[in-house]
């Protein structure tokens, strides 16, 4: 397809935008999120005001919503537009409990990218697509809790970790449902959504990372959102009143996953690798912000990005991703030159010469190899990934010296 026009940063724009040129690679009508906006100018703004003071004591918290300390920065996060370095420093003044337990949350997040770079999909089986168009079962039972989650998620496209958790748990260990299937409908909604992160976070829950299944029950919704209970018309005779009994997950097991042989492969470039002069400046979801290496160090290129129709054809994403994608990129045209294609990159960048930030994903790499990348940057990672163990957090950080 021929270069498109960039959308006006507005959101009315961009929702007609995506409705005109990628309706038939999504799921949903094209209406963004009600609480996030894509693009650097948010992304600024939401850093800016994020107080890491009680993150500590309430990052769990469900409502009131008023009572929640999670940072709610990982839609951006997400897309490189604030990068973990760029986050792990903003909070550097705040009170020590908290600015420890946030760090080792964006640990646990740089983690997640080292074991999906190193690993790729290998932990994934293969299991039918989801026909239900929920992911809580018990979504029409009239269970407030999981309604409560569903509806969330839906609308703003994000999850405080704590619903993340109880969606998974009731999916893959009280009702023994294939995790993969239930990561992949999440996976569609949120706008965060990452194999890296999202991937993790359900394998962890299920068991199979740990070898320990999460439970999920009436006592952590009374604990963390006691009004969903109160009104709940299932609050005399709970479905989920006791934990459930879960059968001994199978943990994954994997050579890579104590030693990587190719860890220069799973980390890239240390250093710019030059080997010719680049026209354009490739971006990805992966890096979007103003920080991006290529960005930063080619001013005067055009940056380009595409809409990979083939690939969202597979993800069936929802529309609300597709949208914030679309206005961090109509941010970027207020101070850049952008061009904006839909098709498949490696037919719109044909005999291109670019320069592209690394990616810490396989399909990254894949695609990259099949491109004429002249000028390679490094990623910018919070810890540099090793050749040992990523079999567990707790293995993982001990290598890395955080």
């Amino acid at each position: 397809m021929p270069l498109v026009p960039t959308p006006p940063l507005d959101r009315s724009a961009v929702e007609a935008w995506v409705s005109e040129h990628l309706s038939d690679v999504v799921i949903g009508p094209a209406r963004g999120s009600d609480r996030f906006v894509g693009g650097q100018q948010a992304a600024d703004r939401a850093l800016a005001s994020f107080d890491v003071g009680g993150y500590a004591g309430r990052r769990n918290e469900v409502l009131p919503v008023a009572s929640r300390s999670a940072s709610g920065l990982s839609p951006w996060i997400r897309h490189g537009i604030l990068s973990l370095p760029r986050v792990w420093a903003a909070v550097a003044d705040g009170p020590r409990r908290d600015v420890q337990k946030f760090r080792d949350e964006l640990l646990w997040q740089e983690y997640a990218r080292h074991r999906y770079a190193r690993l790729g999909k290998a932990p994934w089986h293969a299991v039918p697509n989801v026909t239900a168009d929920r992911i809580a079962v018990g979504k029409g039972e009239g269970m407030a809790c999981l309604d409560f989650v569903q509806d969330e998620l839906e609308q703003s496209g994000w999850l405080v970790n704590q619903t993340r958790m109880w969606a998974a748990s009731h999916w893959s260990v009280r009702h023994g449902l294939a995790w993969e299937a239930g990561e992949r409908e999440m996976y569609r909604h949120l706008l965060d959504g990452s194999r890296a992160a999202n991937g993790l976070g359900w394998q962890w829950t299920a068991g199979v990372a740990t070898g320990k299944a999460y439970g999920f029950s009436r006592a952590q919704v009374e604990r963390r959102a006691p009004e969903l209970c109160g009104r709940c018309p299932h609050r005399d005779a709970c479905p989920i009143e006791d934990w459930s009994d879960p059968a001994s997950p199978v943990r994954i097991s994997a050579p890579e996953m104590t030693n990587d042989p190719q860890v220069d492969t799973t980390a890239g470039p240390r250093s710019v690798e030059a080997t010719g002069a680049p026209d354009a400046v490739w971006l990805t979801a992966e890096s979007l912000g103003d920080d991006d290496p290529a960005l930063a160090a080619h001013p005067e290129l055009p940056a380009v990005f595409v809409f990979d129709t083939k690939l969202l054809r597979t993800l069936r994403l929802d529309a609300k991703r597709l949208v914030f994608l679309a206005e961090t990129i109509a941010d970027l045209a207020e101070r850049r030159d952008v061009e904006l294609r839909v098709g498949d990159p490696i037919i719109e960048l044909a005999g291109r010469p670019l320069a592209a930030t690394f990616a810490p994903v396989p399909g990254w790499r894949r695609r990259s190899a099949q491109l004429d990348v002249v000028a390679l940057h490094p990623w910018p990672w919070l810890v540099d990934p090793h050749a040992g163990s990523v079999a567990s957090f707790s293995a993982w950080r001990r290598k890395t010296g955080r």
